[in-house]
Order: structure tokens, then sequence, then C-alpha cells
């Protein structure tokens, strides 16, 4: 039920995951340099679920088991509530530079599993029983994935060769994954899919895209299903890593939490028929994130770890401020200011989503769409000046930094008197600096701050989305009558006040 982190490692040696890094495979991510510590990070964060301090927030009981919080199915808001904290708690644990910790993708198979009768509607799905019966899959799924307590991956978005084409109309039209045949044992799918965060996962879950555009209601790249990431002709071509190896304390975040991504292949890779959710209906596959409500959740975790992520924002540059003694400056206290603003419009959101919450119509509470809409728009465009914010405050600081090496090495006491601080030493100074360096002007910084500009999407997509989905006739229909009010309208409202 739910794991421990021995248990995760156990289970990821048994069934490695088709990695390939710089040219060569991986064999054990538990071992190999490139992946071992965000495997051994990814331990912890499951061991959490047992820590006595965190037990009864991270897991929830049913049935007699103990399964992780977020495969919780919430009936109230005070479950929504309970959820929230959870994943707060797990987004701390990497100071919110996880942004596909488990916790994001087990929201998705559970609104999904919820609502499987969803998936009923597409015309291929058989009777309960055949192993075609998409409904019956999608349910049991959720459950086989929140009985293991299984790291899941996922894959939305087709190779950006032309973005001006379809995809069936590129030089091959299996550039982008689609469906080659059906067999009586499965579905046979070819192409890649972008991109694979965390791909050290235990499963990859491609869930019907929301960007589907072909001619017709048919299509090939309409297709959702659930596999290991060990099955085979699946193989995932990672990025350059961002782990080099370092000491802890001169890379305290990408030696740990560098969670990799990875644009994964299929090589006319079989999908058994029970674990295929739906095939071919576009319309459905466009709107399988909105109508089971997973979109909804996924963006609740979303908004909870990125107020985890601001209140790092906000710790990391009061450390700052403290350290070199610059609070007493107006433009200082002006730039940290900024930081508590929108954290408390971030907190705001979340707080907002739960208490608009509602039923479902498959009975599950669901968090409300303006303020986690509002907070998906929001973010990536503030992300950028929290880290501009936490540069200004450090400036050169956050270039003249000696690492650990340098610390103990021949020039170390020069080192401990010219890089004090006010309020530090040179290594507790040093430190972080580096903290800071790391969260926005390393590889993985720079990574952190492109990821947070497209975590939803392209930004100008989503506002379009935001636009279309938002209810604006209230406001407008009040302005209409406004200006229609006669003078004589407008005294019987007064002398009725």
């Amino acid at each position: 039920m739910a794991r421990t982190g021995q248990q995760f490692l156990d289970r990821l040696r048994q069934n490695p995951p088709n990695l390939y890094i710089d040219g060569q495979r991986v064999e054990d991510a538990t071992t190999h340099p490139a992946t071992r510590n965000i495997a051994h990070s990814l331990a912890g964060l499951y061991d959490l679920q047992h820590d006595p301090r965190y037990r009864d927030v991270l897991t929830f009981e049913e049935g007699g088991e103990r399964h992780a919080t977020a495969f919780m199915v919430p009936r109230s808001k005070e479950d929504l509530r309970r959820i929230g904290e959870a994943h707060r708690i797990r987004a701390n644990y990497s100071l919110g530079t996880l942004g596909r910790a488990p916790d994001y993708m087990n929201t998705n198979v559970m609104a999904a599993g919820m609502a499987s009768a969803y998936f009923d509607q597409c015309e291929s799905s058989g009777e309960p029983g055949s192993g075609r019966s998409f409904s019956e899959n999608m349910r049991r799924y959720f459950e086989y994935v929140r009985d293991h307590d299984l790291c899941l991956t996922h894959a939305l978005t087709n190779p950006q060769v032309n973005r001006g084409k379809q995809a069936s109309e590129l030089p091959d039209p299996y550039i982008a994954m689609g469906i080659v045949e059906e067999t009586e044992a499965g579905v046979i799918v070819r192409g890649a899919r972008m991109l694979a965060t965390l791909p050290i996962a235990d499963e990859i879950l491609i869930f019907p895209s929301t960007v589907i555009k072909e001619n017709g209601d048919r299509s090939r790249y309409a297709i959702g299903f659930g596999l290991p990431t060990n099955t085979p002709g699946l193989y995932f071509q990672c990025r350059e890593p961002f782990d080099l190896g370092r000491d802890v304390e001169d890379h305290p975040l990408s030696s740990r939490f560098d969670e990799q991504d990875a644009f994964v292949i299929f090589d006319d890779v079989l999908v058994p028929w029970e674990r295929v959710f739906l095939v071919y209906d576009m319309t459905l596959a466009n709107q399988a994130y909105a109508k089971t409500d997973a979109v909804l959740h996924m963006a609740y975790q979303v908004v909870n770890q990125k107020v985890s992520k601001t209140e790092a924002f906000l710790g990391l540059a009061q450390s700052i401020v403290d350290t070199v003694g610059s609070g007493q400056f107006q433009h200082v206290q002006s730039k940290v200011s900024e930081i508590i603003v929108t954290l408390e419009i971030m907190k705001a959101l979340q707080v907002a989503a739960v208490e608009g919450a509602q039923l479902n119509a498959y009975g599950v509470m669901t968090p409300a769409r303006g303020p986690l809409d509002a907070a998906r728009n929001y973010y990536p465009a503030i992300y950028p000046r929290l880290n501009e914010i936490i540069q200004l405050l450090g400036a050169s600081g956050i270039i003249m930094m000696p690492g650990k090496a340098d610390r103990e090495g021949p020039l170390g006491a020069f080192i401990e008197k010219h890089l004090q601080a006010t309020n530090a030493s040179a290594e507790e100074r040093l430190k972080l600096f580096r903290l800071a360096w790391d969260l926005t002007l390393s590889s993985f910084g720079a990574r952190q701050n492109l990821y947070e500009k497209h975590f939803f999407g392209d930004p100008v997509r989503m506002h379009s989305a935001l636009y279309e989905v938002y209810d604006k006739a209230p406001y407008v229909q009040r302005i209409r009558e406004f200006i229609h009010q006669t003078s004589a309208d407008q005294t019987k409202t007064v002398a009725a006040d």
C-alpha cells in the first residue's frame, strides 16, 4: 500500500525503466551517476509517509489499508484541505522544485478513475469483463496505481517538427505517436511524445491530449493508456543531466532534485486492451481532462506546490537580507514585499478554490475552477520576477562563491576572512548563496524558470483558454443595466438606499 523508500528503490531495480542518457542505457537508475541522487531523494519522499510527524496527513486508511493521501477521493471540503496540506508537506521536501512529484499524477488517476464512466462513451469500449471496457480499465488502473503506490510520468505533446501542420501532414505520420493497428492482444502504437518529466517512474500514463487538431471525428492520435516504463519498445531519451555529482553543499538542489526530462519513443509498442482507456475519438480525447475534472485536481496540487515554492523564495530572500544586513533599505524591503504579495495571492487562490468547491457528477468534491485558472495564468508570469528579486538581493555575492573544496583548501583562511557576512560566517554565507544560485542561476535554476513558464502549456494558449471558459456574462449584464438606467431610476435607487 503506502510504500517506503526502500520499496520504491527495490521496484526500480527490479523493473528498470528504459532510460538512455549520454548515449547509453541506464541499467540501474538507483546507482547510475545521473539518476541515483534523484532516485534516493524520491525514496526519502516516500519515507515521509511513515514518519510519525506526517503519517496521518500523508496517508489515509481505507478498507484496513494505508494509502497515500493523493489517492484520497475527496467527499468534502475538509477532505480537500487535508489533501492540500499533504501536497504542501511533500512540496516542502524539495522547496517546491520537484514539479512532477508523484502526487501530481496520482491526483490525475484518482479523478479519472472516479469518472471512469466517461470513457464508456467511446464507441470502441466493450462489455464489462471483456478486457475492452474502457470505464472498467480506467477504474481498475486507478485502483492498481493506488494499491501499489506507484510513481507515474506522463507525456502530452507531439515533437516540435512543424507547428503549422497537423501530425498526419508531417513527412512521416508516425513522428507523433499514433495507433498503427489493432490486434486481439491490444493496440500497437508508434511515434514519439514530449515531455516526460520524472522518467524514473514505475509507469507512464498517456492520457488523451488536449491539442489534437485533425480533420474528421476519428484520429489515430486520440488514445489514452498506461504502461510500465520498462515495456519492450518503449524508450526514454533523456536530456543532459544537471546533477554533476558535486557535493550537496555546493549544489543543494541540482544534486538531489534533478527530476530529468525525456522524450518518449514508441517503437511499435503493444498496449494490452486492459490498459487502454480510449481510442480514435477526438472529441472525448480533447475533453478528457475537463470532463473528468482531472485538470482541476492536478491544478489544485500545483497551486499547493507553488505556495510551498513561494514560501521558499521568501525564506531565501529574507535570509540573504539578514545575512548581509541590508534590511534597512527601502528598495530591499520593497523587493521582499513583492514576494510576500505573490505568496498571499497564491494562498488566497488556494483557499478560494476550496471554499468554492462542489461535488461533481461523479460525487467527487472538486475545487473551484476560477481561482485555479487564475493561479495557473498568474504564477508563470510572476515567476521570472521572483528569480530576479533573489538575484538583485544577492548581487555579485551569488557569483563569487568558492566551493566546499576551496574552503577546505590552502586559501581557506582567506575565504573565511574576506567572504564572511555581517551576521554569518563565510561557510554559512556561502551555503546560503549557493542555494540562491542553484535555485535561480545554475542550469537547474534556468530549467526551473523555463519550466514554470510552460508548466501548464503555452501562456498565450492558457490565456485564450481562460477567456473561452470564464463566465463573463453576469458582469456584462451589470454594465448593460447600468448604462441603460434613467436619471429617475438612479434617483429611486439612491432614495431606496
